[in-house]
């Protein structure tokens, strides 16, 4: 099935490295960069743009970086969308905790954001955000954009139109079964279980 579904991908992308996890860095030796993996993914890295909740650039580059054991589990999750017609697309991976710490002063005491002193999991190189496009191009609804603060972006708001819900179970489906699991108040936000008790990381980006 993975022979079939790199054929797919042949068609649309060219130039992907081969997978490997070595150290990118002295600093980000315990991270690994998603685009050498052996599938492409599209990345739609928000916060190495202003455009975003706190509509400033706050990564210096648009990488997404991940524990090794995390990295590999959104690989197997790829190939499984891939074969269904898919691609997982990926607004925000590894996050600094002084980047948490930015977002917090923005909305504090919310349920958006975690607290930073206590951390997120994408502090801790184990969460991503994400959702999904057709190999065709195609974007896949999912009620919301990203980062989209507000009751619509539940996951357990089942008042949305039935493509909608369809879509998201599709994601969530999916996500699942490599790991991941969700959180009510994100429909885009999965983190993997076995590494989210993992150490908090506040080192920076590594930019060519």
């Amino acid at each position: 099935m993975r022979n079939t579904c790199w054929s797919k991908w042949a068609c649309l992308l060219m130039g992907i490295v081969s997978w490997n996890t070595s150290l990118y860095s002295q600093s980000l030796e315990t991270l690994v960069d998603i685009e050498n993996a052996d599938i492409p993914f599209v990345l739609d890295i928000r916060y190495s743009t202003e455009d975003n909740f706190l509509e400033e650039t706050l990564y210096d580059c648009a990488k997404c970086y991940l524990l090794p054991e995390v990295a590999e589990a959104l690989i197997n999750a790829q190939y499984y969308f891939c074969d269904l017609g898919y691609s997982i697309v990926l607004y925000d991976c590894y996050r600094p905790v002084s980047v948490q710490y930015k977002m917090w002063n923005q909305l504090p005491g919310t349920i958006y954001v975690a607290d930073p002193r206590r951390g997120s999991v994408h502090n801790r190189g184990a969460a991503v955000d994400l959702s999904l496009v057709k190999l065709n191009g195609e974007w896949v609804d999912m009620g919301t954009d990203y980062d989209f603060f507000g009751r619509t972006a539940h996951t357990d708001n089942w008042n949305l139109a039935e493509e909608i819900l369809k879509n998201r179970k599709l994601l969530q489906t999916g996500m699942k079964t490599f790991g991941f699991s969700t959180i009510q108040s994100e429909w885009w936000h999965f983190n993997f279980l076995p590494k989210a008790r993992s150490p908090l990381l506040d080192i920076p980006f590594e930019c060519e």
